[in-house]
Parts: C-alpha cells; sequence; structure tokens
C-alpha cells in the first residue's frame, strides 16, 4: 500500500512537471512570435513643405533588418530593425531599407549623434554613410534631392530635417517573415507620383499586408489621394476598434540646428480649405470646397498625437536595456491616450543633453 502511494505520488510529481514544462514552451513560443511595426509620421519643412504640408511616410519594423539596401532579412539579437520607404529619385528604386538609427541621425552609433548640427555637418555625416553603405548598392551616380524632396538624402539624417511621430502596433513574426519574402521576390522598380504613387501609398499597401482591407483611399473627401495624416488617423481608428494591437505613439524631437523647425502634418482637406488653395478650388467647383471643410471638420480637427507621447532620443537608442519603440508609457501617462498636439520638442531632447493589396508588389494603383 505504501509502494502504490508513493508511485501514486511520483507520477503526480511527474505530471506536474511535464505541465510546467509545456507551460514555459507555450509562453517561450508566445515570446518568439511576437513582433512590432510603426508608422512614421513626417512633418513637412522648408519650402516644399509649405507648399505641400502633408509630410513623409515611412514605416519602420523591428524585427526586419536590411541586409542590403534593397533586400530584407529577419533581425539577428540587438539589431534596431529597419526605416522602408518609397522615394521619388533613388536610383529607379522603388523603395529602399535603411537601420534605424542611420535613417534618423546618418551615424551607426547613437552615443555620436551631435547635440546641435549645422549644413556642413549632416552633409559630411551623410556623405559618410552614403559611401560607406550605401553607394555599392544604388552606384556613385546616385543623384541627391535638389528643390524637390527626393535622391538618396532623403534615406538618412530625417531628425535633422523634422519632427517624425510614430505609431506603433503589434503584429507577428509571421507578418514580418510573409512581408520580407514579398518584398524580396517582387521587382524594385520606381512607381513613384506625387499624387497617387507616393510615400503614403507604399505606407498604405505594406499596413493592408498586415490588415488587409483596412487602409483605402477616399475618393470623395481626400479625391483618392493618400496623405501621412488621413493613414495615421485611420490606424488610430483600426487600434480603437482593435485593442489588441496595442497602439502606442511616440514622438522623434528634431535636432536644432540644421533647419527651422518643421510644421505639424496637415491632411489634404486641411491644406487645401485652410490655405489660399480653397478660393480658386471655390470658385471652380464649390461643392468639392464644401466636401473639403466637411472633412476637416470631421477628420483633421481630431487630435492623433497624444498629450505627453514617449520621447525617442538617441540616448534611449544607445540604452540596449530599452529597445526603442518598444516600451508604451513614460511618467505614468499613457502613450495610446489621445489629446492635443504635442508642443514643438525641437529646442528640446539633444539640446539639453551631454552627449555631442497586392498593390505594391505589382504596381501602386
Amino acid at each position: 500500500m505504501a509502494q502504490q502511494e508513493s508511485h501514486i505520488s511520483m507520477c503526480a510529481v511527474r505530471t506536474a512537471f511535464l505541465a510546467l514544462i509545456a507551460i514555459a514552451a507555450l509562453a517561450s513560443s508566445s515570446a518568439r512570435t511576437h513582433a512590432q511595426v510603426s508608422l512614421l509620421m513626417e512633418e513637412p519643412y522648408g519650402f516644399f513643405g509649405t507648399v505641400v504640408p502633408t509630410g513623409h511616410n515611412a514605416i519602420y519594423f523591428d524585427r526586419v533588418c536590411a541586409e542590403t539596401p534593397l533586400r530584407l532579412r529577419r533581425c539577428d539579437p540587438g539589431e534596431l530593425g529597419a526605416v522602408i520607404a518609397r522615394y521619388r529619385g533613388v536610383s529607379g528604386y522603388d523603395w529602399v531599407a535603411i537601420p534605424l538609427v542611420p535613417y534618423l541621425y546618418s551615424v551607426e552609433d547613437p552615443q555620436n549623434v551631435p547635440a546641435r548640427v549645422d549644413r556642413e555637418t549632416v552633409e559630411r555625416m551623410r556623405s559618410r554613410y552614403f559611401e560607406a553603405h550605401l553607394i555599392s548598392s544604388l552606384g556613385a551616380n546616385a543623384s541627391s534631392h535638389g528643390f524637390l524632396p527626393g535622391g538618396w538624402n532623403d534615406l538618412l539624417g530625417a531628425a535633422y530635417e523634422r519632427r517624425l511621430y510614430a505609431f506603433r502596433i503589434e503584429t507577428t513574426e509571421a507578418q514580418d517573415d510573409a512581408f520580407i519574402a514579398r518584398m524580396n521576390s517582387a521587382a524594385n522598380h520606381s512607381q513613384y507620383k506625387l499624387l497617387y504613387s507616393n510615400c503614403s501609398d507604399f505606407a498604405r499597401v505594406v499596413l493592408n499586408s498586415y490588415f488587409p482591407g483596412t487602409f483605402r483611399r477616399n475618393i470623395f473627401l481626400d479625391a483618392g489621394m493618400t496623405s501621412p495624416k488621413q493613414l495615421a488617423w485611420d490606424l488610430e481608428r483600426y487600434a480603437r476598434k482593435h485593442p489588441e494591437t496595442e497602439l502606442t505613439v511616440f514622438e522623434v524631437p528634431q535636432v536644432p540646428g540644421y533647419r527651422r523647425s518643421s510644421s505639424s502634418n496637415k491632411g489634404l482637406a486641411q491644406s487645401l480649405s485652410t490655405t489660399p488653395y480653397v478660393v480658386p478650388i471655390a470658385l471652380v467647383n464649390p461643392y468639392i470646397a464644401g466636401g473639403l471643410f466637411l472633412d476637416y471638420l470631421v477628420r483633421e480637427r481630431h487630435h492623433i498625437i497624444p498629450d505627453h507621447p514617449q520621447l525617442v532620443s538617441p540616448d534611449t537608442l544607445a540604452t540596449p536595456s530599452t529597445p526603442i519603440l518598444t516600451t508604451s508609457v513614460r511618467n505614468g501617462q499613457d502613450s495610446r491616450s489621445v489629446g492635443t498636439q504635442a508642443p514643438d520638442a525641437a529646442d528640446i531632447g539633444r539640446a539639453e543633453s551631454n552627449a555631442t493589396e497586392a498593390d505594391l508588389w505589382a504596381g501602386t494603383k
């Protein structure tokens, strides 16, 4: 009888042990399938940003890295991921992938980001990185931007030009793997058109590959065009209906010194209805002007930036224990709360630091 009870006890212990192993395996498997993608909404700057104050879109992947600027792979441990976007005039390519830190600051080590920059410093850092990492893929004759945005200069040092916001959502590694395979197998030929095949159209198609059918053009209110603020608004609305995506908003301040502070993103309706453009539009077709103004009242006045988004700086990038764009709370504030536009941060942050649809694959329609 004693032997039987001992045998039963051993079986119970063995069963409990195996159950703990199974639970740990499931937890580990769940952790391995975790991934994140961030929509970058970048503010307009300069003369072109005044004429077309919509800004720029790019996509940041925390588990997708650049094997080359034109080929993707899964990230190795410790890598921060890559930013991918559609550009104009980059050696005939439709998209280019750049590691996160060079995309923001034109350097590989975030500890080398200066607190303040001038034009000469920015151009020197960009040229140095281009010659070391991009010239072999894009060619020595790759053009830099001129009057209009475009060229390889736009691939590097975005935070010297403008402030950026990152809208981070939860995805899976399986989705990342499917995206990598699709991008690597598709032709990469320039399809950029300012109105209907721009950077926001590229981001729209990429996001739809993760969340099919979610992001669409608005034919009536936006005249079929896609803008950075529109995409961010759609993503914020989708996240409210699907809290499992855990939308979190981050801010990357503009590094001061190179340019004047960038301005807030405007959607198409706001760009046209709150500027002198509205006069000729109203004269030609008052119904279109009325539709744009209605869209401005319904959507454009909705604040998609929280009061206190978590700040991303070179210091946070340089801290291995605090991976970029993976924490959601700063000073007890929930970064997912939506409020008024955050105050301009171009002159804070690093200045206070001591350290110096199948559309994409076959052509966007």
